[in-house]
């Protein structure tokens, strides 16, 4: 029996990198996959690929921020399939060179942004599904961070905060809901090659070398939302896993 079998996932922010290789992942181990991102036409191409390998899949363009939007999924979700039993709230990112930096400098409607995008995106989610889960008794929300939430870093002040907004919401709810059979645990990553990363940080960045087994590949984030997602990681929850390649112990 694969390890998400039976097992229904809405993974944001589906249509590349994390979100991408995290829902093929769980696809391959027999969960339905719903892929939900704002860019819609990213879905549409990745859904046929996972139907013909034998996925059950749900396409969805999907805006984070948009309360109405998680309202409709869900209906729809529960009236398809049934149940809820992940949500992996991948859906976000920080802004690129020249918006986001030291708390001085940043562009304040970048702040403002990135707080919709990565922490009012991830408490909507949490919101819309956690009574779903917790009627049924089980669930796992999985919700991505940053490791600049984690350690002192330099400029990123927007995406900082927002990061560590979804750290700590992510812990007061992980003991709110552990009553209810609801886990809630969060990724840390440092560098994760997606190409979005690849075009704003050239390989001579001095980051690279903090990283003492290299790098994170999106890859390498999937195989750990999978074993969350599973029963396997079926005592733990408000746990903040660090991706980063040994970079905060350099």
């Amino acid at each position: 029996m694969k390890r998400l079998e039976g097992k229904v996932a809405i993974v944001t922010g589906a249509g590349a990198g994390i979100g991408e290789a995290s829902a093929v992942a769980m696809a391959a181990e027999g969960a339905t996959v719903v892929l939900a991102d704002v860019l819609s036409e990213r879905v549409e191409v990745l859904a046929p690929k996972l139907e013909a390998a034998g996925a059950r899949v749900l396409a969805v363009g999907f805006d984070v921020t948009e309360e109405e939007g998680w309202l409709s999924l869900v209906d729809d979700v529960r009236t398809r399939f049934g149940r809820i039993d992940v949500l992996f709230n991948n859906a976000g990112g920080g802004a690129g060179p020249g918006r986001d930096g030291a708390v001085t400098d940043l562009l304040l409607d970048e702040f403002w942004r990135t707080i919709r995008v990565d922490l009012y995106g991830t408490l909507l989610g949490c919101r819309t599904v956690l009574p779903v889960m917790a009627e049924q008794g089980t669930g796992s929300i999985i919700n991505v961070s940053s490791l600049r939430a984690v350690i002192g870093t330099t400029g990123g002040d927007a995406y900082t905060a927002s990061k560590g907004g979804v750290l700590a919401l992510s812990r007061a709810l992980a003991v709110q809901w552990a009553k209810h059979g609801v886990r809630i645990n969060t990724l840390a990553p440092g560098v994760v090659l997606t190409e979005r990363v690849k075009a704003f940080i050239p390989p001579e960045d001095p980051l690279y070398r903090k990283m003492l087994l290299g790098p994170c590949e999106a890859r390498d984030v999937a195989d750990l939302v999978v074993f969350l997602a599973s029963d396997e990681s079926r005592r733990m929850t408000g746990t903040v896993q660090r991706l980063d390649g040994g970079a905060s112990v350099s």
